[in-house]
């Protein structure tokens, strides 16, 4: 899956190329809030304008439903691009994708011309990999580039469909790049190799825990993810979040990584309060807290505990934060953890995209971290073992 050929092994020129980004940006009022996924597919977007590609951009942009809807146009996104290229991107606002403005506009095109499709998920095929949407944008493009790795855990028209009706299909620089820090973290990582787990449940990150735990040093367990393993530990919980179902599993990992000779680290202090709320009053336990307080972040020798278990590590995988970070009071846990990574010197930190990117950029430490994904849903998958239908996809032809 990780040997893949790129756009430096294919000759675009005077072909028409169908690339899919992730162009699923925030927008507000239509205007996009956060254009860091635009700014990361610009170096294949460039290398294949350089090289006389004749370039046709899809994505999607959140979750229309099979519906076109005008505040999920992609039509902001073309506006921005042509100024962070600095020529025409020429969007083709045809409800069903590939339709006559779409046709007119790649059979007009010239070397170097860029246009936009309208967002793929306007069309209902597109997340169930139907066959005729799949034919549809294959027969616009010579070639396609495959650069969203946020959607390559899911087999869409766009990303897997298509690369059946094409005679080349590639990936992209940012495709590339995501598969070979995570390729690389996770099967030839340098050592010691630490990996930092959070967010709200052990649930959502089983099997990333149970493969982590066959390659890594270290694991380090925070977030509300860690009330389950305090809770199997025999600790008084209060009102944290916790799932029930999954205190059993929660004792193997404890016992697998005994096993592994992994060391595993829980908080040993929690910043609790009685409400959900940023003014909420807050204390520091220890151990056991009162049944009508929950954790709401890691306490201060946890933080000590965790940035200690960093400070010689080689390579670091980050997924999920150790509290409530969107609360500035519970915040400190996210912050300290994120501070000892971007004060690691020779150490490759890998930030897993979701929560955990969105921290470290708020945060101020964005520019600190060797690579902050881009895809959440896709790495975790990835970190799990699991082969990606849109890395798969792009199969050499």
């Amino acid at each position: 899956m990780l040997n893949k050929k790129t756009i430096d092994d294919i000759n675009v020129k005077g072909k028409r190329v169908l690339v899919r980004c992730d162009f699923n940006v925030p927008l507000q009022d239509g205007k996009i809030t956060d254009e860091n996924r635009l700014v990361a597919a610009l170096p294949t977007i460039k290398k294949l304008i350089a090289d006389g590609g004749r370039v046709i951009l899809c994505s999607h942009l959140g979750k229309p439903k099979g519906e076109p809807k005008p505040e999920l146009s992609l039509a902001p996104v073309a506006k921005r691009l042509s100024e962070l290229l600095g020529q025409e991107v020429k969007f083709a606002a045809d409800p069903e994708v590939v339709g006559p403005n779409a046709k007119a506009a790649a059979a007009a095109m010239k070397d170097g011309d860029v246009i936009l499709l309208e967002n793929t998920r306007y069309r209902a095929e597109e997340t169930k990999n139907g066959e005729a949407f799949s034919k549809e944008l294959a027969s616009l493009a010579d070639v396609f580039v495959d650069d969203a790795f946020g959607t390559a855990h899911r087999a869409h028209c766009s990303n897997v469909g298509v690369t059946k009706y094409v005679d080349t299909a590639v990936v992209g620089y940012l495709m590339q790049k995501e598969i070979d820090f995570l390729g690389n973290a996770v099967n030839n990582p340098k050592r010691p190799f630490v990996a930092i787990l959070g967010g709200s449940k052990v649930s959502s990150k089983i099997s990333v825990i149970n493969n982590l735990l066959d390659k890594v040093d270290t694991l380090i367990i925070g977030g509300g993810m860690a009330y389950t393993f305090a809770k199997s530990q025999g600790k008084e919980i209060g009102t944290s979040l916790v799932e029930d179902d999954y205190l059993d599993y929660a004792k193997e990992m404890v016992e697998k990584a005994k096993e592994k000779g992994v060391k595993l680290l829980l908080p040993v202090d929690t910043v609790v309060a009685k409400e959900f709320s940023n003014d909420a009053p807050s204390r520091v336990v220890e151990g056991s807290m009162n049944a009508d307080e929950m954790g709401l972040d890691i306490g201060p020798k946890t933080r000590a505990l965790f940035a200690d278990a960093l400070k010689d590590a080689k390579t670091v995988v980050w997924n999920g934060p150790m509290g409530v970070f969107e609360m500035p009071n519970f915040a400190a846990g996210t912050i300290a953890v994120a501070k000892a990574l971007a004060e690691l010197k020779d150490a490759v930190t890998i930030i897993g995209g979701g929560d955990s990117a969105a921290a470290v950029n708020n945060l101020g430490f964005g520019d600190k971290m060797t690579h902050i994904s881009t895809g959440g849903g896709a790495s975790l998958e990835f970190l799990e073992g699991k082969e990606l239908p849109g890395v798969v996809a792009a199969n050499d032809k």
